[in-house]
């Protein structure tokens, strides 16, 4: 398994929506992404941070976009879709696949903070191309075919207090 080292390049990915529901459905807590950045990047040189965020209309969601922005998080923002049956839709699957490969290219390590398994394929991808992969999620929602499939993960229950609020 390689190692990072404090000369890598590093991108960090969050998948909001993912890691919101698992941190309220199992501990009724908020993600501090703030140390959830510093920890993804751990002493290397960050190049991009990007946090994939669902507007669905929520009082206090302009301040949480806000508060990604001040910690050094870009903020790519999807509105949520309602079909006519009434379900909703919302999902950065391919957006932050797409982002991801297009910036392992310029980046040593790509972190996907996230737990969920559709993205196991593009970590394997991206090992392929060269690139080491990172995921950070939580240990109880985190799917098996993802742990697998990168160079590293963090499980971030591990660490409460240091990733939640």
């Amino acid at each position: 398994m390689p190692v990072s080292h404090s000369g890598q390049r590093v991108t960090v990915l969050a998948d909001a929506q993912n890691l919101y529901h698992t941190a309220q459905s199992i501990y009724s807590r908020n993600i501090d992404y703030s140390s959830l950045l510093d920890g993804a990047v751990d002493g290397r040189e960050l190049t991009r941070a990007i946090a994939y965020v669902i507007r669905a209309d929520s009082p206090e969601e302009e301040t949480f976009f806000e508060a990604l922005d001040d910690i050094g998080f870009e903020t790519r923002i999807k509105d949520i879709k309602t079909f006519q049956d009434g379900s909703k839709k919302a999902d950065w699957d391919v957006g932050m696949s797409l982002d991801a490969v297009t910036l392992a290219k310029h980046n040593d390590a790509v972190v996907l903070c996230t737990g969920d398994g559709d993205f196991a394929r593009l970590c394997r991808y991206l090992r392929h191309e060269g690139c080491r992969v990172e995921a950070m999620g939580f240990e109880e929602s985190s799917s098996e075919d993802l742990k697998e499939a990168v160079d590293m993960f963090v499980d971030l229950s591990e660490d409460t207090e240091r990733f939640l609020l």
